[in-house]
């Protein structure tokens, strides 16, 4: 459960930066772009990260152990 929170903790942190340092239009066009991918495209985008996040958080367990 610790893991969770930490999980979710750094993603919070780390949109928080990118809506706290990313200048408005980058972050518009970045969100524009988004719109504008089929669904499908951003499901696999979406599946591709969340794959990507659990292999991290088992490799930072992996590597603590």
């Amino acid at each position: 459960m610790s893991y969770l929170l930490l999980a979710v903790g750094l993603v919070l942190v780390v949109e928080g930066l990118v809506y706290a340092l990313a200048p408005s239009r980058i972050l518009e066009e970045a969100l524009e772009l988004l719109r504008r991918l089929p669904p499908e495209t951003r499901r696999t985008l979406g599946l591709s990260a969340l794959a990507l996040g659990a292999a991290l958080i088992w490799l930072a367990r992996w590597l603590a152990a």
